[in-house]
C-alpha cells in the first residue's frame, strides 16, 4: 500500500492558518521574513529531516509544497537539504485555497486513485520516529477488516514529546496527546478523493473511526516563536533539558542529535 506524506513549507495559502492576514501579500511578507525562515530551516534540518532519512521502511513518498514566490535562496536551500532523500518531491504552487490545493497535490501523487493508500501530514518543525512508516503500514495490516469496510480511518500514535530546540539544546516533556499533527496517519479507500488535508487534525474523530496506538514515543512536536497556533506559542508545558536517557532516546527514536541541534542553532 502506498504511503504518502505532505509537508507545507511556508506555502502562502488562502486559509489554512490560525494566524490571520488581510491579504496573500501580507501573508507572504510574514512567511518570508528572514528571522522566520531561518528558524524554519534550522528546525527542518535538525528536527524534521533526520527521522525521515532513517525510516526503517523507506517505501514512502513525501511532497513538500512551496509557493511559486518562495525567494530563490530559500528554494535552493530547501532543495539542497532534501537532495539526498529520494522520497521527496518539491511541488510549486501559486497561492490558492488551502484544503483544495493540498487535496490536489496528494491526489496527483497517488500512484492509483482506485487503490487504497495511507497518508500523513508532516509539519516542518516536527519529527516522527524512525519506524513511523513501518508502524503505520503495520497498523493497516493489523486492522485490515476495519479498513476494508470504511472509506477513511485515522491512525493515531498519541505518545510523543513536546520540545523546544535552540542553541542551548533541547528541552522537552513526554506526553500523551490525541490527534496531534505529528504521528497522525489516515487510511484512504480506493476511489475516495478526500485526503488527510481535508480535515482539521484534532477533529478527525468526528468524521471517521480512529485507531489509537499509545505505546512508545512516535513524534516530537516543536514549540517555537513562529508556531501558527496561538495556544502552542503560549503553552506553559513544563519542559526540561533532556536527561542522558532521553538524549539516547531522541537519537535512537528520532535520529535527533542534540549536539548537532546546538551547532546549527548557534550558527550566525
Amino acid at each position: 500500500m502506498q504511503v504518502l506524506g505532505l509537508c507545507r513549507f511556508s506555502y502562502p495559502a488562502i486559509g489554512g492558518f490560525q494566524t490571520m492576514h488581510a491579504s496573500v501579500e501580507e501573508r507572504r511578507q510574514f512567511l518570508y521574513r528572514h528571522d522566520r525562515l531561518e528558524e524554519r530551516f534550522r528546525l527542518f534540518e535538525t528536527i524534521a529531516l533526520p527521522g525521515l532519512r532513517q525510516q526503517t521502511d523507506q517505501d514512502f513518498h513525501l511532497r513538500i509544497v512551496i509557493g511559486e514566490c518562495l525567494p530563490k535562496p530559500a528554494f535552493d536551500r530547501l532543495n539542497d537539504l532534501t537532495a539526498d532523500l529520494k522520497q521527496v518531491e518539491i511541488v510549486v504552487r501559486p497561492p490558492g485555497r488551502h484544503r483544495k490545493v493540498m487535496q490536489e497535490v496528494l491526489n496527483a501523487a497517488r500512484q492509483n486513485l482506485d487503490a487504497p493508500c495511507l497518508q500523513f501530514r508532516h509539519d516542518d518543525d516536527d519529527a516522527v520516529a524512525v519506524d513511523f512508516v513501518e508502524r503505520l503500514r503495520g497498523t493497516a495490516v493489523d486492522c485490515a477488516a476495519l479498513l476494508q469496510s470504511r472509506t477513511m480511518v485515522a491512525i493515531d500514535f498519541n505518545c510523543g514529546y513536546l520540545a523546544r530546540a535552540n542553541a542551548q539544546g533541547i528541552q522537552a516533556i513526554r506526553v500523551h496527546r490525541p490527534l496531534m499533527t505529528a504521528g497522525l496517519g489516515m487510511f484512504v479507500q480506493g476511489g475516495n478523493r478526500k485526503s488527510i488535508m481535508n480535515f482539521a487534525h484534532n477533529r478527525m474523530n468526528r468524521a471517521m473511526p480512529v485507531v489509537t496506538r499509545p505505546d512508545g514515543p512516535m513524534w516530537v512536536r516543536g514549540l517555537n516563536r513562529f508556531n501558527d497556533s496561538p495556544r502552542t506559542r503560549s503553552t506553559n508545558a513544563d519542559l526540561s533539558p533532556l536527561s542522558p536517557q532521553q538524549k539516547a532516546e531522541f537519537l535512537s527514536r528520532f535520529a535527533i542529535d542534540q549536539t548537532y541541534v546546538r551547532q546549527v542553532h548557534a550558527a550566525p
